[in-house]
C-alpha cells in the first residue's frame, strides 16, 4: 500500500525476466499500461483522489493499492491497529477511514465530522469487520477469472 498526494507520479518498474501488464479499473485512477518487458518501467500520474487497486493481467498473485489524497492529514495503521495523525491544527475535519478488506458501506457509516482542539486529540476506537480480501479475489482486466496456474515456471 502506498499513500500519495493528488498529482503524484508513481513508477511501476518491471524487475522480472518476463512481461507485465499493470492495470487498475477501480474508483481511483483507472489505467492499463499494456504489456511491457523486463527491465523497463511505466509511470502513472494519480491526478484524482481515490483508492486504486492495482493488478497484473498476467500474474494474479501480484497486487497493490495506491491511496491518493488531497490532504496532508492521514495516518496508516500500525500492526496493532493504532493510527496517529500528526501536526493537525485545531479545527473541524471530516474523518474518513479506508481499509482494504472492509465494505464501502461500513466505511461510509463511520465517516464523521471531528473537532480537533488543544485538549481533544483522541478520535476514539473504530471497529471494522472484514468482508474479504480484494487483492486475493480479483478478476483480470477483462472481468474474467485468471487461467489456472500451471507447474511450468513461464
Amino acid at each position: 500500500m502506498l499513500v500519495v498526494p493528488t498529482g503524484s507520479n508513481v513508477d511501476f518498474p518491471n524487475l522480472d525476466p518476463f512481461f507485465h501488464n499493470v492495470f487498475s479499473l477501480f474508483n481511483g485512477k483507472r489505467f492499463d499500461l499494456g504489456l511491457y518487458e523486463a527491465h523497463t518501467h511505466r509511470t502513472v500520474r494519480f491526478d484524482r483522489e481515490g483508492v486504486s487497486y492495482i493488478f497484473c493481467n498476467i500474474h494474479p498473485e501480484m497486487g497493490a493499492v495506491v491511496v491518493t489524497l488531497s490532504t496532508p492529514y492521514y495516518g496508516v495503521s500500525k500492526p496493532d491497529g493504532t493510527v496517529v495523525l500528526r501536526n493537525v491544527p485545531p479545527g473541524s475535519y471530516r474523518l474518513n477511514v479506508w481499509a482494504e478488506d472492509v465494505a464501502n458501506d461500513q466505511l461510509n457509516a463511520i465517516s464523521r465530522m471531528v473537532e480537533v482542539t488543544a485538549r481533544n486529540t483522541q478520535l476514539g476506537t473504530l471497529h471494522l469487520t472484514s468482508t474479504g480480501d480484494v487483492i486475493s479475489n480479483h478478476k483480470n482486466k477483462f472481468g474474467e477469472s485468471y487461467a489456472p496456474a500451471t507447474d511450468e515456471p513461464y
